[in-house]
């Protein structure tokens, strides 16, 4: 599980992120959970402070539903709370602008955690699944864990 997992900058978590998101409606479901935080965020600050509860409840919930409805996998909040955040912005940043797709094809030609594995001190194995060419949005190889 990642919370077992050391991961010693943004880019090397940033990896494993990607990888927890390989799935385009993954992606779209925390974007828009992203989005929906941010605007019940707003809406608190300006008409009623209150709403703040709503903050969470619909960013988490809408990444929480994709990634165990869509994705298959745990979220990584669980075990990296605030390298999931900061990553959950980046991604929003990068959809928002569209830059994500450029983003994906920089991570697809990279060996995702291969020698990072020794690095991080992973206890369990793994395998590196094909490239998906079901859509422009599929993040490069994923790891399926054991």
């Amino acid at each position: 599980m990642a919370k077992d997992m050391n991961f010693r900058s943004m880019e090397e978590f940033w990896l494993f992120y990607m990888n927890q998101h390989s799935k385009p409606a993954t992606r779209r479901w925390h974007f828009a959970g992203t989005l929906g935080s941010i605007l019940c965020l707003i809406y608190s600050v300006l008409f009623n402070w209150w709403f703040l509860f709503f903050v969470p409840v619909v960013g988490y919930g809408m990444a929480w539903y994709s990634h165990f409805f869509i994705e298959g996998n745990v979220p990584a909040t669980f075990g990296h709370p605030f390298w999931s955040l900061l990553c959950d912005y980046k991604m929003f940043g990068l959809m928002l602008t569209g830059q994500m797709d450029r983003e994906i094809k920089r991570l697809g030609k990279r060996p995702i955690l291969q020698e990072q594995t020794e690095e991080l001190d992973l206890r369990m194995s793994y395998e590196v699944s094909p490239i998906s060419t079901t859509s422009a949005h599929d993040v490069g190889p994923s790891i399926r864990y054991k």
